[in-house]
């Protein structure tokens, strides 16, 4: 009998330094086995690792730990997504520096990561913050400026006039500066960007070739990228409408089949003719700074209140000179999608429609859903945007909207305005070229220099890296390079003269989209060593959350393009394999108004009710619903909490069975004890059993009752763990294992009495058992394999090998039908033929009974599905 519990606190600490100091982990590019690249996004060092990183982290270990015991030479890297504005924020609350924040948080992650047991190839470990990493950035974007993949222009930008910086769209709130609360104004200022448009084709389409991600991510991809067919239609301005200059209005649509439904065409704020028109209203002047004012993102502009000015510019129909349309100045068309100015078609676009009512807008329906009156069909408070038959369209009538965009579109191709067609085909894409400035300390350093001889150069190669300055101040809103009295000054590499350096730096995601390539040479002079990067990537097993299913992913893979066209890799897609798990949720506990945490609640069952109160006041606590763990709402458990208490084995553990892999799992008390439980039952199955192995040999082949079932219990559960895992079926892993040690638990009982054949089984399954938990509880199968008599490391041994033949069945049982209805069970050998199947059938009593003396009127056999007889 095993005397001591299993005591993960004295366990876990030895066997993660016994393989730190064997380097088990450590990965070699020449090393045996084909190459297998497993890959959880690196974490951002807030300082604190939480239950979201341990369940992140614990699939990507199972992944690489199960890949090398079948063989795979298997890359496993862990580094920090580290530059950014909160270690920014940080310095000016805190007065320290950022990067001394940030390191200190790393160092602390570190070894909360490190105490998981983690499998991971620590010797790779960098920071994006670090300057050897940052070096190598700053010359893919030099090599990118050369291939014309980087470059500047004019843009419009959120501008916080308080914090003196660039706001991205999400970090606009009730047109107000997400930290400081100031107005934000739209400013237009000079931007770096990465051309990313130039990939949006084969962005596109690639997705199609990415049968190993989620649907629901290339969807959103897809959506994102925007690509939209359509025309470019001129618009004539009625005549003494317009200001000087504006004769005509451009219009992109993918709908030119509605044009009879148009009741209004609107312009964005930005667009030239409301400039020129702003110029004498100093009411539409007001109306586009409030434009200005408002967030531009897509989820801003959906949920905003769609407001309009009426210019008193009336645009003339393409098909009918007589018919004008109002011209609106409107908060909700941007002026970097298409032509920064639409028709309206109210009767089918939510939109459009909304702003219709507003306004007091004509509602045509011009497109008519099948099987409704024409005469009646009418649009309320919901625009129609399905198929249909197009009516109310003069010529259209009666076509289907495709046919009524070829139509238009051959129309208006050959109506010539000042010797210029009318309407020409266009392909649109929503997706913009990437701006990459931030005006910021925290961030990766442009390597350019501004000259007045020469204007804008590129740094000098052989003066790389463009280092931050250690020694800046964080005593005033925006960006201390711009403060700085010495880092700026430089000297232009192509005349002499003096220069100044670009104080802008790099947006975090560009330190983020390539930093996969870097963990296959981490410590190169260059960027990558394309033999080594091509032999490694793509990623085989990318694993993260759902919420970077768009830009993260989308930049990444610009990345690969774009080190492809300059010589670093020669990649089509970075992640080969895709997984976004789900979040870790609590329920949450309120006092009063005060958010409670889980550690400060007690619960009693009171009248068969589940009642709560605090610990430390013995208030009576409101139990709330099951949200993300988040901060604000104080329902976070800590991962070192729950290690101390627990280990990192049942942690893990619980985070890998409670629901499959893509679904939130709740986290409570009650199923982490039941997992430490099961932590203790099967290391008192393995402890109980160890002293009576013996030196059992393995067996080949067995004849006892008892053996075969072992055998075949082991070899069965080791085959589905298999394809679970294979198909990140964590959850499924986690159950079959509960039902091998159920069933050892109870085979195993008095082995001490039992004889070799049976021992020899009990061996095998027992070593089947510690290797397929190796993966999910690698310190717990490590003491266990050690207890079995082993002296090496379970994590080096290959997986199981399954014996094919035991995962057959000798016999099955069918289903026995009389007249249709089910009067029994038919078991036969699994090998019988349909003669012997229907001879079994007539011989059973049931039949014989029915049958009394007579013969069947027919006998139906679906072998190995149901047997059926007609008396």
């Amino acid at each position: 009998m095993t005397t001591e519990r299993y005591n993960p606190r004295a366990v876990e600490p030895r066997w993660q330094k016994a393989w730190d100091e064997a380097k088990l982990y450590e990965a070699r590019s020449d090393a045996p086995g084909e190459t297998y690249y497993v890959l959880e996004m690196f974490p951002y060092p807030s300082g604190r690792i939480h239950m979201g990183h341990v369940r992140n982290y614990a699939m990507g270990d199972v992944v690489a730990r199960y890949k090398r015991a079948r063989g795979f030479n298997v890359l496993h890297p862990m580094g920090w997504d580290a530059f950014g504005m909160p270690a920014e924020n940080a310095a000016m609350q805190n007065r320290v520096h950022p990067a001394k924040w940030t390191y200190e948080n790393i160092a602390s992650m570190r070894a909360q990561l490190k105490s998981m047991g983690l499998s991971l190839d620590w010797s790779r470990e960098f920071a994006t913050c670090d300057v050897e990493y940052y070096h190598r950035q700053q010359m893919l974007f030099l090599d990118f400026l050369d291939a014309g993949l980087a470059y500047r222009k004019k843009s419009k930008v959120n501008w916080d006039p308080v914090d003196m910086t660039v706001l991205a769209n999400e970090q606009v709130e009730d047109g107000r500066g997400w930290r400081s609360g100031a107005l934000v104004e739209q400013r237009e200022l000079v931007q770096w960007f990465f051309k990313i448009t130039e990939y949006a084709d084969d962005l596109l389409e690639a997705l199609d070739h990415l049968p190993n991600w989620p649907d629901k991510v290339r969807l959103m991809q897809k959506n994102w990228i925007g690509k939209s067919e359509g025309l470019m239609v001129r618009w004539q301005l009625a005549g003494g409408t317009a200001p000087a200059g504006h004769d005509e209005l451009t219009v992109f649509t993918t709908r030119p089949d509605t044009l009879f439904g148009a009741s209004f065409l609107a312009v964005a704020a930005d667009h030239p003719l409301a400039a020129s028109l702003a110029r004498n209203d100093p009411a539409l002047a007001d109306f586009i700074a409030e434009c200005r004012r408002a967030g531009t993102s897509a989820e801003a502009l959906e949920t905003a209140e769609k407001n309009g000015y009426r210019t008193g510019v009336e645009a003339v129909h393409p098909f009918d000179p007589a018919w004008t349309l109002p011209v609106y100045v409107a908060n909700f068309v941007l002026m970097d999608y298409g032509t920064g100015a639409i028709f309206g078609c109210p009767a089918h676009d939510q939109r459009d429609l909304d702003f219709a009512r507003k306004y007091e807008l004509p509602v045509t329906p011009v497109v008519l859903p099948s099987r409704e009156d024409p005469t009646v069909f009418t649009i309320y408070a919901e625009a129609y945007g399905g198929d249909g038959v197009l009516f109310n369209s003069r010529f259209l009538d009666g076509m289907s909207p495709q046919e009524g965009f070829e139509a238009v579109a051959t129309r208006l191709g050959e109506t010539m305005l000042d010797g210029a067609p009318q309407a020409v085909r266009k392909v649109n894409f929503r997706l913009r070229d990437w701006g990459v400035s931030r005006q910021r300390y925290w961030g990766c350093p442009i390597p350019v220099l501004h000259c007045e001889t020469c204007g804008v150069v590129p740094e000098a190669r052989e003066n790389l890296p463009v280092r931050l300055p250690d020694d800046v101040e964080f005593d005033k809103p925006g960006n201390p390079l711009d403060r700085h009295p010495t880092w700026r000054q430089a000297t232009c590499p192509r005349c002499g003269g003096g220069a100044r350096r670009e104080t802008d730096t790099m947006d975090t995601f560009v330190d983020s989209s390539w930093y996969f390539a870097r963990f296959t040479s981490p410590r190169a002079e260059t960027p990558t060593v394309p033999a080594i990067a091509d032999a490694w990537l793509p990623v085989d097993q990318y694993i993260g959350g759902v919420e970077h299913a768009i830009l993260h992913l989308l930049y990444s893979r610009f990345f690969v393009r774009a080190m492809k066209a300059t010589g670093h890799l020669d990649l089509v897609e970075p992640f080969r394999g895709l997984f976004t798990q789900g979040m870790v949720v609590h329920e949450t506990y309120k006092d009063g108004r005060d958010w409670v945490p889980p550690s400060d609640v007690a619960f009693k069952e009171v009248d068969g009710q589940r009642q709560a109160t605090r610990v430390s006041t013995g208030a009576p606590i409101e139990i709330g619903g099951i949200e993300k763990m988040s901060k604000s709402k104080r329902n976070v458990v800590d991962p070192e909490d729950i290690i101390g208490s627990y280990g990192a084995d049942t942690a893990r553990w619980f985070m890998l069975s409670d629901s499959p892999p893509d679904r939130d799992v709740i986290w409570t008390e009650a199923g982490a004890e039941g997992a430490f439980r099961f932590v203790q039952r099967l290391w008192r199955l393995v402890g109980d059993a160890a002293p009576h192995l013996g030196d059992a040999a393995r067996p080949a082949s067995v004849t006892g009752e008892t053996a075969l079932a072992i055998r075949k219990a082991a070899h069965r559960t080791a085959s589905g763990v298999t394809a679970d895992i294979e198909r990140l079926g964590f959850n499924k892993a986690v159950a079959r294992v509960h039902e091998l040690v159920n069933t050892l638990a109870g085979a195993l009982g008095d082995l001490a009495r039992s004889d070799d054949e049976t021992k020899a089984a009990a061996a095998e399954a027992l070593e089947f058992l510690v290797k397929l938990i190796a993966p999910m509880m690698p310190h717990l199968a490590q003491e266990c394999w050690t207890v079995l008599g082993n002296e090496d490391f379970v994590a080096a041994r290959s997986w199981p090998q399954i014996d094919e033949a035991l995962l057959r069945d000798d016999s099955v049982t069918l289903p026995l039908q009389i007249n249709g209805k089910k009067r029994g069970d038919l078991t036969v050998p699994a090998d019988a033929s349909k003669a012997d199947i229907e001879q079994a059938a007539l011989d059973s009593q049931v039949v014989r009974d029915a049958l009394n003396g007579g013969q069947p009127k027919r006998l139906v056999v679906v072998p190995g599905r149901i047997v059926n007889v007609v008396v």
